[in-house]
């Protein structure tokens, strides 16, 4: 460069040469990095504002939603006293949706609870819906190694379920199955669930539609890059796996 546009300059100091070419290097960087995160901080910024407006919006729709828990388990109270006290499965069918009606309400306030907690709320809610079910429809269930102290968002995993017995297949002639398996392995939480479904394909093109996209923004809001969930629709079975780091 110097003996191109400066053609009275013949002899160049290599070592000025670098360490100016160097400074100004250094230079250049500093402003593409201070531009970098300048532009960083107004995207994470925005991020917040649309984070902050959802979360408001999620308050206040939920607020909405809510429903006096009084008044509501006096009400079942009352429908309980006028039940048939000879009606014993009508009533341990209510006694059944009340205590998970009670977990909904008074222990899901909170952002975590214990998995062993939501899991045993999982199991009262299979033992619900097998009362709903006719006798053609089997139910397998296993818990596997749970490690003790484990937390999670509560009420994620009972979707899945909540899907299963949704969209089983309800054959006269064949036997209707539901599998159920959840695990932890290394704080690494594994749930996989499938279901028979009816020959139709397009019966379960959308199957909880609304339920799945709900579980993966929930997901992805509290455990961005720590969960996969993985779901398979074919002809006559559905199924669905998700695992979770909980550490």
């Amino acid at each position: 460069m110097n003996l191109h546009f400066f053609h009275n300059v013949h002899h160049i100091e290599f070592n000025a040469l670098y360490v100016n070419s160097f400074v100004n290097i250094i230079i250049w960087i500093q402003i593409i990095t201070i531009g970098k995160m300048i532009l960083d901080r107004i995207q994470n910024q925005q991020q917040l504002e649309l984070l902050e407006k959802e979360k408001i919006k999620n308050e206040l729709d939920f607020l909405k939603a809510q429903i006096n828990p009084h008044a509501l388990f006096n009400s079942l109270n009352t429908i309980y006293g006028y039940i048939d006290k000879n009606n014993h499965v009508a009533r341990n069918i209510l006694l059944q949706f009340s205590e998970l009606l009670r977990y909904q309400l008074y222990d899901c306030s909170v952002e975590k609870i214990g998995l062993e907690k939501e899991i045993s709320y999982i199991t009262k809610y299979i033992e619900f819906q097998q009362l709903r079910k006719d006798e053609n429809l089997r139910v397998k269930f296993e818990i596997e190694h749970i490690e003790n102290g484990l937390e999670i968002s509560p009420l994620l995993l009972v979707i899945l379920i909540e899907n299963a017995f949704k969209f089983v297949s309800n054959a006269v002639e064949k036997e209707n199955s539901i599998v159920i398996k959840i695990f932890t392995k290394n704080k690494v939480l594994h749930n996989y669930v499938s279901n028979t479904t009816e020959p139709q394909p397009l019966q379960m093109k959308n199957a909880g539609g609304i339920g799945i996209e709900n579980l993966k923004r929930r997901l992805e809001l509290s455990y961005a890059g720590k969960y996969e969930l993985s779901i398979r629709n074919e002809k006559n079975f559905y199924d669905a796996g998700l695992t979770i780091d909980l550490s």
